[in-house]
């Protein structure tokens, strides 16, 4: 049996990986299922943060359910996905997502009983989803205008429905239970379009529309998460260099969301900067103004690894949060892995008890 506040063993090993070329910094820089037995603790889940001001979530008895959905046996030491994101484009590659392969994973995640949570609810502890149904983390890296885009409409602004969250909330609207729950890591001082999903006049993306789409993610309930200023390769650069990168990063979504909570960082190309520790605490102090902005991330997001596990897990280490990056079917193996293992985390419906099998199933 575990109990959801103390069942938190902080581990200090932290890995790290990298994948890709960094990016150059800009110029101007409600039935019982049946099987296996399940035991459960009772306990009480801590409050959210009162900074992560949010739209409500779905209302439990307003979540639509399956068949298969009753009969999954609750598993709340399984493991939980992950997904990473980058560009929503008309074609498939490894940093890529073709928009109507996009569609076709909300599509398939919804039917196979999973929604959306954020990281925030993770480190919470607050995973209130009805019996038989399963979390996933969505997080969309980089902050390209082909996640997030605007068009004018008779003088009117408009998402662009071609855009990422265009495709999201189309999909919302025909799936009410669906949440507007997704990370967004952003970058702030980034060339090639990669600017709080600002494009610096190209595609028609006005620089002004920036700040306006990240108070429209918090405010619809979305988490906006630390990706550095510029997509940095960390593990290349002195102390300094790092601790200005994440501190001027977290600056600037300050100044589109005013003493706003910034808890997640993500780190660019997955590369771990030489004195780990600097990845979750550090300071920057501006020559000019002489203004110290400090960090402290509270959850730190690999760029691979698979499923992550669950937060009521013993083991689970907040400070190496492991992601499924969305290259080909890599999702759907892993999704039918776990469910052939019996690793998925799957909720008891019951935000005050950890269920677990009798016999949790080796991870294989």
């Amino acid at each position: 049996m575990v109990n959801k506040l103390n069942a938190i063993a902080l581990i200090a090993i932290l890995s790290a990986c990298a994948t890709k070329a960094d990016s150059k910094p800009a110029s101007n820089s409600p039935n019982a299922p049946t099987g296996t037995a399940v035991s459960s603790t009772d306990t009480s889940a801590p409050a959210t943060s009162a900074s992560q001001s949010a739209a409500p979530a779905t209302p439990p008895g307003q979540y639509k359910l399956s068949p298969d959905d009753s009969r999954r046996v609750p598993n709340e030491l399984g493991h939980i996905p992950v997904v990473e994101y980058h560009l929503i484009v008309n074609r498939d590659a490894q940093y890529s997502r073709d928009r109507e392969h996009f569609k076709r994973d909300l599509a398939d995640i919804y039917r196979r009983g999973y929604r959306p949570v954020t990281i925030s609810q993770l480190l919470d502890r607050k995973i209130d989803l009805p019996r038989g149904l399963s979390p996933i983390v969505f997080v969309f890296d980089d902050a390209s205008p082909s996640q997030f885009s605007y068009i004018e409409n008779n003088g009117k602004l408009e998402i662009d429905p071609n855009s990422g969250m265009g495709i999201w909330l189309a999909f919302r609207k025909t799936h009410p239970d669906w949440d507007n729950r997704a990370v967004f890591c952003l970058l702030s001082g980034a060339a090639a379009g990669h600017n709080f999903f600002g494009n610096h006049g190209i595609d028609g993306q006005k620089d002004e529309w920036r700040f306006k789409k990240v108070q429209f993610l918090h405010d619809q309930g979305f988490e906006v998460c630390n990706h550095t200023l510029w997509h940095a390769n960390l593990g290349k650069y002195s102390d300094a260099v790092v601790q200005e990168q994440i501190a001027r990063g977290q600056l600037a979504i300050d100044s589109a969301l005013p003493n706003f909570k910034v808890r997640t960082f993500a780190l660019p190309l997955g590369v771990w900067p030489k004195n780990r520790a600097l990845a979750k605490t550090g300071s920057w102090t501006d020559p000019k103004t002489h203004q110290v902005t400090r960090y402290n991330n509270e959850a730190i997001l690999e760029v691979s690894g698979g499923p992550t596990k669950s937060p009521y897990d013993p083991t689970f280490n907040p400070l190496s949060i492991t992601r499924i990056e969305m290259i080909g079917n890599q999702l759907t193996q892993i999704l039918d892995k776990i469910d052939k293992n019996g690793t998925r985390y799957v909720s008891d419906g019951d935000p005050s008890k950890v269920a677990k099998p009798a016999a949790v199933p080796a991870d294989k």
